[in-house]
């Protein structure tokens, strides 16, 4: 295996990427890449396979073809460490083992960058108290994880992915178990950190998400799985539309406006619905 040089923008590339589960086609011959300043909301219906492309992109599960490419390097040629350093992944969900302070939690992933006996340093101490400040957790930093709700324990699990300092983040429902003034603020805090990509530091964000119109709000590109191995991918407003979110999720959905606001509703049933639908989009 060969140690990966980083480029400057952190490129990710799936390269006529296909996935199965058992006898179903999830994604079929999907090529496409992700940029450094791209923020990227991964949606589609229960099953469609959004969970299992965020972990073949990542690199722990083996596409049925085709491959993935990091920096132009197959992930099949980066060393473990290496490219943990270079990409981090959230998992759906994460079980507690054992009694732990959140501040040790979120150390856990400064593994990629220990050194020597692998002790942490003063950096990374550093790095693991910036994390959970951005996320508004500092005061919890000597909390016992166990003791947390599913909504902090879930805000830590992203302080610790921020912790890891990889230039990718791969997030699967990281908004799952939050209100919605949590789920706004951690979609502010990884705009923020994007944004970052243009002082030198190329970043790159892909999360799964079942709140379309949050995506659209705070997502700059979207890829859309109909679960059939059909995918449609570019600029969230041209892929999170009524008529490709309709046939994705089999149900038909209409647009909104309100001013400048937008949204994407189930579409009425009633006349008295369709009315109240009729004022609000005139409005």
């Amino acid at each position: 295996m060969i140690e990966a040089t980083p480029s400057a923008t952190a490129l990710l590339s799936a390269q006529r990427l296909s996935l199965h589960a058992g006898a179903r086609t999830l994604l079929d011959a999907f090529t496409h890449s992700f940029h450094a300043g791209e923020i990227w909301c991964i949606a589609g219906p229960n099953g469609a396979g959004k969970t299992t492309l965020l972990s073949t992109l990542a690199g722990l599960l083996q596409p049925s073809a085709g491959h993935v490419e990091l920096d132009r390097v197959p992930l099949a040629d980066w060393q473990p460490q290496a490219l943990a350093r270079r990409r981090a992944l959230m998992p759906q969900s994460a079980a507690d083992a054992f009694s732990a302070s959140v501040l040790d939690i979120v150390l856990l992933n400064r593994f990629p960058h220990l050194t020597g006996w692998g002790w942490e340093r003063d950096e990374d101490r550093a790095a693991a108290h910036a994390a959970l400040e951005v996320l508004g957790l500092a005061r919890f930093a000597a909390r016992d994880v166990l003791s947390l709700s599913g909504g902090e324990r879930q805000r830590v699990a992203l302080a610790a992915v921020l912790c890891q300092q990889a230039p990718l983040l791969l997030l699967d429902e990281p908004l799952s178990h939050l209100d919605l003034h949590h789920q706004i603020d951690c979609l502010e805090a990884l705009n923020a950190w994007t944004r970052e990509w243009a002082a030198g530091l190329p970043r790159c964000v892909l999360f799964s998400c079942h709140d379309l119109n949050l995506a659209r709000r705070f997502a700059t590109h979207a890829l859309l799985l109909d679960g059939n191995g059909g995918a449609h991918a570019g600029p969230v407003r041209d892929v999170l539309t009524p008529e490709l979110a309709s046939r994705a999720f089999g149900y038909p959905l209409i647009l909104i406006r309100d001013g400048e606001h937008e949204a994407l509703i189930p579409a009425p049933r009633s006349p008295h619905e369709s009315a109240a639908m009729h004022d609000v989009s005139s409005g």
